[in-house]
C-alpha cells in the first residue's frame, strides 16, 4: 500500500515545486504543473517552453486540468486526514483498500473509479467528476422515466378503448340479435300466412271438384235407377202369356228403346287434384312473392366506421348527424375527426352503382374512398389527391371534390353513383334522366369503399341521407 501511495504521490506532484498539485494546468505535451509554478518558470526563463520536455507551448494560458485538480485535492485531503481516519455517515465503497466516496466517474466503462488505485488505468478514458456524472445520468434516467410514463399512459389509453369496445360490442350484440329476431318473425309470419293460403287454395279446389263429382254421381244414380225399372218391366213383360204379351209389349218396348238410346255417361276431366299446380316450383313462387315483402340495398353502411356524431338507421341504409357525441370507441376503422361513414363492402374490380337520396339536406359529400384513407387525422379536403373521389354540396353549391364547381340545371334530390373500377372512373348522374354531373378518372390500386360525409341538417326537411332500394338481383 505504501508503494502505491508513493506512486500516486509522484503522479500528482508538480515537477517544478515537487509538491502536490495546486490548481494544476496541462500543456499540449500533456505535462502538468501548478499554475503558479508554471507562470513563475516562464517569467524566469523568458519563454513559453515546457519545463520538462522544453517543447514550446502554443497557448499563452494553459488549460486547467480539472480531473487532475480533483485527484490532487482528494489526495491532499487524504494525506491530511491520515490513513486511519474514516468518514462518518454512509459511505459508498469504490475499492476495498480506499473506502471513501467516489470523486471520479469513467464514462467509457460507466463506473466510479478510485482516484488512488485506478486512475492511472483510465488516463485515455473520459473521466469526469462524480457530481457531473450523477447529474447527467439522472437527467438521462429522468428522460427514461418520462418515456416509461408516456408508454404506460399509451397502454392505459388503449386499455380504456378496449373497455369501450367491449361495452359497445355487448350493446351491438343485443341490438343485432333483436333485429335478427324481428326480421325472422316477419319472415316466419309471411311463410305461415303463405302456407295457410296455399292449403286453403288446395281445400277450395277439392271442395269445388267434390261438388261437381257429387252432381255427376247423383245424375248417374238416377239413370241407373230408371234403367233398373225399365229392365224389371221388360223382364216382367217377357213372362206374360201370348194374349197379354201381344196387347202390352209395344209400350214396354218403346220405353226400353228410348232409354237404350241415351248416350253413355262420360267421366269428367280434371276430377283429380291438380298436384302440379299446388306443388310445382312452390318454393320459387313463394320466394318471388316474398320479394314484394323484403327489400334490397346495393350498399349498406358500416356502423364500425361511423363518426360518433352520426346515427344510422336499424337497416343501415340511412344516416344523419345527431346532436350529441355517442362516446364510441376509437377503433382503427372509425372516423374520429369528421362526420364520415363508409359502406360495409369494398370493391376491387368490376362495375357497381347505387343511388342516394339527399332531398334538401344542406351539406353532404358522397362518392368513394380508398381503404387506406386517413380516418383519424385532419384531411384538408375530400379530393382525389387525398384518396376520395366525390361530389359535394355546401352553401348551395356543388363541387367535384377537386376544387371545381359543378353546375346543374336544378337542385338534385337524388344522386346516382357509378364506379367502373377497371376503367378507373367514378361518375355521378341525375337518375331522373341519367344526366351526367361529373366524372373522376384515376388509376385505382386498392379497394374502394362507398363514402358518405354528412353535415347538420338544420331546418331542412331532409335530415337523413338515404341509400335507395333497388330490385333484388337474381
Amino acid at each position: 500500500m505504501a508503494e502505491k501511495t508513493v506512486l500516486v504521490e509522484s503522479y500528482l506532484s508538480c515537477h517544478v515545486c515537487s509538491e502536490t498539485f495546486r490548481d494544476p494546468v496541462s500543456l499540449g505535451c500533456n505535462h502538468s504543473f501548478c499554475s503558479s509554478c508554471l507562470q513563475k518558470f516562464w517569467e524566469q526563463s523568458k519563454n513559453k517552453n515546457c519545463p520538462i520536455c522544453k517543447r514550446k507551448s502554443s497557448k499563452d494560458v494553459p488549460w486547467v486540468n480539472f480531473t487532475m485538480k480533483e485527484l490532487a485535492d482528494s489526495f491532499a485531503e487524504r494525506q491530511k486526514a491520515g490513513s486511519s481516519e474514516t468518514e462518518k455517515g454512509e459511505v459508498e465503497v469504490v475499492c476495498s483498500k480506499h473506502p471513501e466516496e467516489p470523486r471520479l466517474f469513467c464514462k467509457d466503462e460507466e463506473r466510479a473509479v478510485c482516484p488512488f488505485c485506478e486512475f492511472s488505468l483510465h488516463q485515455s478514458h473520459e473521466v469526469v467528476p462524480v457530481e457531473q456524472a450523477v447529474s447527467e445520468l439522472k437527467d438521462l434516467l429522468t428522460s427514461d422515466l418520462e418515456s416509461l410514463q408516456d408508454k404506460r399512459d399509451t397502454y392505459k389509453g388503449v386499455e380504456e378503448t378496449y373497455k369501450k369496445v367491449i361495452e359497445v360490442s355487448e350493446k351491438q350484440l343485443l341490438s343485432t340479435e333483436r333485429q335478427i329476431r324481428a326480421e325472422f318473425i316477419k319472415l316466419h309470419q309471411f311463410l305461415k300466412e303463405e302456407e295457410e293460403s296455399r292449403l286453403a287454395a288446395l281445400r277450395e279446389e277439392e271442395e269445388l271438384k267434390g261438388k261437381t263429382i257429387s252432381r255427376e254421381m247423383k245424375s248417374i244414380q238416377e239413370h241407373i235407377s230408371s234403367l233398373s225399372h225399365s229392365i224389371s218391366a221388360v223382364e216382367e213383360e217377357l213372362q206374360k202369356h201370348n194374349g197379354p204379351f201381344l196387347s202390352s209389349y209395344k209400350a214396354t218396348q218403346s220405353r226400353a228403346r228410348v232409354q237404350s238410346a241415351l248416350s253413355d255417361p262420360q267421366l269428367l276431366s280434371g276430377a283429380l287434384t291438380d298436384v302440379a299446380k299446388h306443388l310445382g316450383n312452390l318454393s320459387f313462387r313463394v320466394w318471388e312473392k316474398m320479394k314484394d315483402q323484403v327489400h334490397f340495398s346495393p350498399v349498406l353502411l358500416d356502423p364500425n366506421t361511423a363518426n360518433s356524431w352520426l346515427s344510422l338507421s336499424d337497416d343501415l341504409t340511412s344516416v344523419r348527424q345527431g346532436d350529441k357525441d355517442q362516446q364510441l370507441p376509437g377503433n382503427p376503422e372509425r372516423f374520429t375527426k369528421y362526420a364520415d361513414v363508409l359502406g360495409s363492402e369494398g370493391f376491387s374490380s368490376g362495375r357497381h352503382s347505387w343511388e342516394v337520396e339527399v332531398g334538401d339536406h344542406p351539406g353532404w359529400t358522397i362518392g368513394l374512398t380508398k381503404e387506406s384513407v386517413d380516418r383519424k387525422g385532419d384531411i384538408p379536403v375530400a379530393s382525389p389527391e387525398n384518396g376520395i373521389w366525390c361530389l359535394s354540396y355546401r352553401s348551395g353549391k356543388y363541387t367535384n371534390g377537386d376544387g371545381k364547381r359543378v353546375r346543374v340545371k336544378k337542385n338534385l334530390q337524388r344522386i346516382r353513383v357509378q364506379l367502373d373500377y377497371d376503367r378507373g372512373e367514378v361518375s355521378f348522374y341525375d337518375p331522373e334522366n341519367m344526366t351526367p354531373i361529373c366524372t373522376h378518372t384515376d388509376t385505382f390500386t386498392e379497394k374502394l369503399f362507398p363514402y358518405f360525409g354528412i353535415g347538420k341538417a338544420g331546418d331542412a326537411k331532409t335530415a337523413d341521407i338515404k341509400i335507395c332500394q333497388s330490385e333484388i338481383p337474381l
